[in-house]
């Protein structure tokens, strides 16, 4: 089964599944050291040429490294352990499946792990088509223009151009993270669409998480 993105359904039944925050966040280090080896496996079965096949490897493991980090150091409660974690699978089935043209989401100049203050959030979105392609705004499911899972509730506006194909897309989206709070995490996933003559050609998801400070 190819890695699929996780379909956004929060599950937070926290005191079922762990004595303590501190008991769930080592559960959830090792669960995210040892689910990243069925990822590395899916890149080992891509047989790609060798410098993508690194380059695939060495973002899963920084991803690992760096998911486990924010486990340990950021999140303080279940909930927010469960973001970050569903966060880092999310980062590996992207990176799993790489990225054929560019891609960047930025808040506050940084991508992929990043830090805000609760409030109004600008989210930058930029990508370049391949060989005079186009690209646009995805969705990411029927209905569901961006996947969300946030410890605080958040919303995202749709973006004003969302049915316009770029050469070079550079957009600039309005996060409402007013009902969050200091420690509160915000992961985001915007799906980017590459199109030739006005049909889709490409799809790839990228997943940023927000450490609200």
């Amino acid at each position: 089964m190819l890695p699929l993105d996780k379909d956004g359904v929060p599950h937070d039944e926290g005191s079922e599944r762990a004595s303590s925050v501190e008991d769930y966040k080592v559960t959830c280090i090792q669960f995210i050291k040892d689910i990243s080896s069925d990822y590395l496996a899916w890149v080992d079965y891509y047989k790609l040429p060798p410098d993508e096949d690194k380059k695939r490897r060495d973002r899963i493991h920084a991803i690992v490294e760096r998911t486990n980090e924010w486990i340990a150091k950021v999140a303080t409660t279940i909930k927010a352990v469960d973001v970050v974690m569903n966060d880092g699978i999310q980062k590996m089935a992207e990176n799993t499946a790489g990225y054929p043209f560019q891609i960047g989401v930025f808040v506050n100049n940084a991508s992929g792990y990043t830090l805000a203050k609760p409030g109004m959030v600008d989210i930058n979105i930029k990508a370049v088509g391949r060989d005079g392609s186009k690209v646009k705004i995805g969705w990411h499911q029927k209905e569901m223009r961006f996947l969300i899972s946030s410890t605080s509730p958040v919303t995202i506006d749709e973006p004003t151009d969302a049915v316009r194909e770029f050469e070079m897309l550079d957009l600039h989206l309005n996060m409402d993270a007013q009902k969050c709070h200091p420690r509160d995490v915000v992961s985001f996933t915007v799906v980017v669409i590459e199109t030739k003559d006005g049909q889709e050609y490409e799809r790839r998801g990228t997943t940023t998480i927000i450490h609200m400070g």
